[in-house]
């Protein structure tokens, strides 16, 4: 489903003499993920796992290196490749002013869903995440995990066939954290690939099929999360 081969990214910066200087973000990466399969990045800060992520999702350009999706390369489709992904980011990134319905009618359209397809995902989905009494309410009235939840939502409007997920259950109290868990899992039950990045041991542990461990950049380890 999803291939990565040497994959680089530098970006320039000033060192603490203040000359502009390279750093390298992410180094030589390269790693495979199957189809249906749970996949986490994790590493410590600055490891490179946001910056992975938004390469292949299209937010920032590699320096070098190739990625496929179901052996297309990624640059020469990146329009046609859009419609396989959804992205639930790291921070919080609603409309502030719109409720949770308005938020998810605004993706939908951003999507060209018709209108009344528009109405019956964004009902599916709202039960999906058991936000459906909260369609009215403003996102400010959220708690962390409703809007972790919503964001889960948003990601699935347009039935994406892969799901990135960066650091999905930061700052989530446990029982959140677990109820957060539940939704991937499901997910994945029901064909979608997902690929997430986190700090913590434990919830690549219960939910991914395989780990990469990556640091400075660099792939450290890849496998099954019993054989670390």
């Amino acid at each position: 489903m999803i291939c990565i081969e040497s994959l680089v990214k530098k970006f320039q910066h000033k060192n603490k003499e203040k000359k502009t200087t390279w750093k390298t973000a992410v180094d030589g990466l390269s790693f495979s993920i199957e189809k249906g399969e749970v996949f986490g990045l994790l590493g410590p800060n600055g490891a490179g796992k946001t910056t992975t992520i938004r390469m292949l999702t299209m937010l920032t350009q590699p320096t070098s290196g190739a990625i496929y999706y179901d052996g297309r390369e990624l640059k020469a489709h990146e329009q046609e490749m859009k419609q396989l992904i959804g992205v639930v980011p790291q921070h919080v990134n609603f409309d502030q002013d719109l409720t949770v319905g308005e938020n998810m009618e605004l993706h939908a359209r951003l999507h060209h869903l018709g209108s009344s397809e528009r109405k019956a995902r964004i009902a599916e989905l709202l039960a999906y995440v058991e936000l459906t009494d909260s369609i009215n309410d403003n996102v400010r009235r959220l708690s962390g995990g409703m809007k972790r939840r919503l964001l889960i939502a948003r990601a699935l409007i347009h039935h994406p066939k892969i799901l990135f997920l960066d650091e999905p259950t930061v700052a989530l109290d446990p029982q959140v954290r677990r109820r957060i868990w539940e939704l991937i899992r499901q997910m994945a039950k029901e064909g979608v690939t997902v690929l997430l990045t986190t700090h913590y041991i434990e919830e690549a542990e219960s939910l991914c099929n395989r780990v990469a461990i990556i640091n400075k950049g660099k792939l450290v380890a890849l496998d099954t999360p019993e054989a670390f």
